[in-house]
Parts: structure tokens; sequence; C-alpha cells
């Protein structure tokens, strides 16, 4: 495999973006909105589990999980505040704001304890992460799954394309602009100890988004 971009822009810089971003997102992002659609499905949620988003961004998919493992809480962490802020407006407006517990935070990091939960989604988020950290969000997740847990994932994957050279080149050009760039998502999870039981691949403007489901392995 060729290696995949790397991302120079730091995390507090992503964090300055983001905030900035937060009010107008949802319209920047509107394309992505279907292949989230798909992936929660194949998530599967079912009442009473324990769920964990990375990357909640205005929460979008935080009303679909939460309403899928009421009455359990869903747990949501973000880098950025002012997405956070976002995010419980929206959870408020729909009226599920005590089936929710969001935090800040850095997903390289979770403060979760051992098998919590049993599955976590993560939309358009892991593409964020540079190289390195790729496999420590991963192993962060193994680590808070319970045995057998599931993990969602819907992500640019990268392949040998003229769509995906354009935005790596637009990646590389403007990295503070682009900050996200395709990764080998399936690979990445099972590099990082489980198993991909679905897979679903579909096209955003030319771009390859992999729709994942993989098992954590014993």
């Amino acid at each position: 495999m060729t290696e995949i971009s790397r991302v120079s822009r730091s995390k507090e810089e992503a964090r300055q973006n983001y905030d900035k971003m937060s009010r107008w997102y949802d319209l920047f992002t509107s394309s992505e909105k279907k292949f989230t659609d798909a992936g929660l499905p194949m998530l599967n949620v079912q009442s009473g589990e324990s769920v964990l988003e990375i990357g909640f961004g205005t929460g979008y998919a935080l009303l679909a999980l939460a309403k899928a493992a009421n009455p359990a809480l869903v747990h949501g962490i973000d880098l950025s505040p002012e997405m956070r802020i976002v995010a419980e407006k929206r959870l408020a407006r729909a009226g599920l704001s005590e089936r929710a517990l969001l935090q800040t935070g850095d997903a390289s990091e979770l403060p979760y304890e051992k098998n919590f939960f049993d599955a976590i989604f993560i939309s358009f988020t892991l593409e964020l992460f540079d190289t390195p950290e790729i496999p420590r969000v991963l192993n962060e997740c193994r680590r808070v799954l319970k045995e057998g847990g599931r993990l969602g994932v819907v992500a640019l994957e990268k392949q040998d394309s003229r769509a995906v050279r354009i935005y790596e080149w637009f990646h590389q050009k403007m990295p503070s602009f682009v900050d996200c760039r395709p990764i080998y998502a399936s690979a990445s999870l099972e590099e990082a100890g489980f198993s991909v039981a679905k897979r679903k691949l579909l096209k955003m403007w030319g771009l390859p988004v992999s729709i994942l489901v993989a098992i954590k392995n014993p």
C-alpha cells in the first residue's frame, strides 16, 4: 500500500478552525449526511446499549443514537467546545438533552474505563487524525469497547484514482482548510485488532467512502 498523506496542522489549529465553523458546519458538510445515515443502521444500536460517538460535531448522528440506545445514555467526545455547544442545543430542541453526555476532549486519550461501551460510531473523523495517531485512536476504541463490541466507521477511503489524487493535492497545499484525507480505513481496523463484519463502499463527488462495522477481537 502507498503511504497516506500526513496531517500537518496542529490539534490546536483544528480546534480553532472547528470552533469558527461550528455555526455553519452543517451547510459545509451537507453532502456527508447520507453516508452517516447509511452507517447508523449498519451499526444497529439496540435499546439499552452504551454508545460513544467520537467527533460528534453538531450532533447530527447523536439524535439517532440517543433514540436507538434509549434508555441508556449516549456519550460523545469532540475536540471543539463550540461544536459541543451547538450539539447540546440540537439535543435540547429534540427533547433529548437527558439522553446524552458530551465532553470536549481528544480521542487519542479517551476518558472512559475499559470495556465500557457496546458500540462506538466515528463518521468522517478518523481521517482527521495524523497518520501515527490513527492506530492510537483505534487502540483506545478497543480498550473502551466490551468484548465483541462494535465499531462503526464512515471514512474517506484511499484508492488509486484521479479524484483521490486531486483531493490529496488540495490537502497538501491547503492543510488548514482541507484538513482530512483518504485513509486505509478497513486495513487500519484490522491492524488494530478488529474484524470487519460489514462493509459498504460508496462514492461522494467521485471520492470513495468506506462504511464499516468491525468487531473487537478477543
